[in-house]
């Protein structure tokens, strides 16, 4: 009777194990950015904010791809102590974006240089990353945060640098979806407190904003 009972209680064990590595996020690779050739004049006509998202169709990995670099990629190479160029401008040239993406099967942060997805928390956040209804089941909500620590002034002047560089990515990603036939809208509407918790940022990094994306409705 002992050894039945160790023997269920051990494949109860594996079991479990089996389905918590099978719970744990994996870095994704994401394919090269390949973005169509459009007109500045059609991105500018068609950008537009939505706030009503197809919550049943995924947005695919190559247009993910192109959102995050349009957001916040390279598109120019490093040379000699210089920085590698970014898709965005930003204050002073520090580069203080990071750009997370909450899926339904958790959180990642984009990973500019392997041009991936590094997990960062598994399970389905998407409603802690706004107050409107929509943020719940919007494919994709894009967290935008700031390591301020390389900027001077109060915190106050931080926050307006870091809202600066994360206007521009948002707008990035706005004539993107525009071109792509894709839904977005920025929010201000998030716990920052909250989700620098759920994405364990350091004292120096803040939580901006928001910006979701999807399919049309």
């Amino acid at each position: 009777m002992k050894f039945k009972t160790i023997l269920t209680l051990a494949l109860t064990f594996l079991v479990s194990m089996a389905i918590f590595a099978d719970g744990e996020l994996k870095s994704i690779a994401l394919p090269k950015a390949n973005i169509k050739s459009a007109s500045l004049s059609d991105a500018l006509t068609k950008r537009k904010s939505t706030r009503e998202f197809n919550a049943d169709k995924e947005i695919s990995l190559q247009d993910l791809s192109n959102i995050l670099w349009a957001a916040a990629g390279i598109n120019r190479p490093a040379t000699g102590q210089q920085k590698a160029g970014r898709t965005y401008p930003s204050a002073k040239n520090l580069q203080s974006v990071s750009v997370y993406v909450a899926r339904k099967d958790g959180i990642y942060r984009y990973d500019h240089v392997k041009n991936s997805l590094e997990p960062v928390a598994a399970g389905d956040f998407r409603a802690k990353t706004g107050a409107q209804s929509f943020a719940a089941t919007a494919p994709i909500n894009l967290i935008y945060v700031s390591d301020v620590s390389e900027f001077s002034g109060s915190l106050a002047v931080k926050r307006e640098y870091a809202a600066f560089d994360i206007g521009h990515c948002s707008e990035n990603v706005y004539l993107y979806c525009a071109i792509a036939n894709l839904g977005t809208v920025i929010r201000a509407s998030i716990d920052g407190d909250a989700v620098a918790k759920i994405l364990k940022l350091g004292k120096n990094s803040i939580v901006i904003a928001g910006q979701s994306i999807g399919h049309f409705k």
